[in-house]
């Protein structure tokens, strides 16, 4: 069975299995606000916007990040067994 493409796949997070743009744009927003306060980038700064630079490190999959929810999902469906 061959992959349909994602048409969202520009704007979202290697690891991510929903592919959500939402979870891009926020992990991208709080990397951005790190680049801002001065924390240094982990890409050669060819762009100076820390919201370029962010948004490039998340798409590469530079940027570690957690998911609440779906931790909380997985937890509660390992209870249930």
């Amino acid at each position: 069975m061959s992959e349909r493409p994602r048409p969202n796949a520009i704007h979202s997070i290697p690891d991510d299995p929903e592919g959500s743009t939402y979870r891009f744009i926020i992990v991208a927003a709080k990397r951005a606000r790190q680049l801002q306060n001065g924390q240094r980038s982990v890409l050669p700064a060819t762009n100076k916007k820390p919201t370029v630079l962010g948004m490039e490190e998340v798409r590469r999959g530079l940027v570690p990040y957690e998911d609440a929810t779906r931790d909380a999902e997985i937890l509660a469906r390992a209870e249930a067994k």
